[in-house]
């Protein structure tokens, strides 16, 4: 996991060769070379960034992980390939898929991941930004054709979960590990948008409807109570004609009517067949 304190001292002896032989050597061809092998040393220098990991490959075999900092590389014998560590992400293109209840779907997503293990990434597939990519697609092509639409749109943090959980699986062989996976878009055809409509109308009409009832019969109840309290005392009634009376006097605008005791009706009944 760190700079081969021999690379080092070869980079250093390869520079103070070329430097010797351009410096003490009168002849053209040897300044000339000296030269060459002092370019060939400085080339070979890299910079890994902090959030980085090299992989170092000698002769084409595997050799190791180099830390962050200054470090040195012997040109043609061997490779450096720099890995970044960091969170990256990767904008699914938008799939087709249709749900188990036969509803076509347009879908797209974010895949969020990070490379835990460098030598894996480069030893165990060509390019695992790719391959994470291509394989997140079939998991979501799959899990989304597994659910209903009604599961899909209410549970869609679950279905991502599911989806991250299948990936995540996969690509531990690849030194990947998938931190989440976020759905975006879900577009429905027009049609379906319509009928969710009309079927949230009803069902909003439906819930009115109950709570109108219930409503009812809760005035209904308070009704017979009051008449039942108002039985007990027939001088409660009075009362009550008397303050609905106040209540209409108060607005212009209302019609008054007068209401009268039946005894006096009954008096002119009697006047009458008399």
């Amino acid at each position: 996991m760190r700079q081969n304190p021999l690379q080092l001292l070869a980079f250093f002896l390869l520079l103070a060769l070329g430097g010797a032989m351009f410096l003490l050597s009168k002849s053209i061809e040897i300044k000339a070379f000296g030269i060459l092998l002092a370019l060939y040393a400085i080339s070979g220098i890299k910079v890994i960034y902090q959030y980085e990991k090299g992989v170092l490959f000698t002769l084409g075999k595997y050799q190791g992980l180099l830390d962050a900092g200054l470090v040195w590389v012997a040109p043609v014998i061997q490779n450096l390939t720099k890995i970044d560590l960091r969170v990256q992400t990767i904008d699914l293109p938008k799939q087709e898929v249709i749900t188990r209840d036969n509803v076509p779907v347009k879908i797209n997503a974010t895949v969020f991941f990070r490379v835990q293990f460098p030598e894996k990434a480069v030893l165990n597939v060509e390019d695992y930004r790719y391959a994470t990519m291509m394989y997140a697609q079939t998991v979501l092509r799959d899990v989304i054709g597994g659910v209903e639409l009604d599961d899909l749109l209410a549970k869609r943090d679950e279905v991502a979960e599911n989806i991250r959980k299948i990936v995540d699986e996969i690509t531990d062989q690849w030194g990947i590990d998938v931190t989440g996976v976020r759905l975006q878009d879900i577009e429905i055809p027009e049609e379906m948008r319509r009928a969710m409509a009309r079927q949230a109308e009803a069902e909003r009409e439906r819930r009115a409807v109950i709570i109108k009832s219930e409503g009812e019969i809760k005035a209904a109840e308070n009704l017979v109570q009051a008449a039942k309290l108002i039985a007990k005392a027939p001088e409660a009634l009075h009362l009550r004609t008397l303050h609905t009376l106040a209540e209409i006097s108060t607005d212009q605008n209302q019609k008054v009517v007068v209401l009268l005791p039946i005894e006096i009706m009954k008096a002119f009944l009697k006047k009458e067949r008399k």
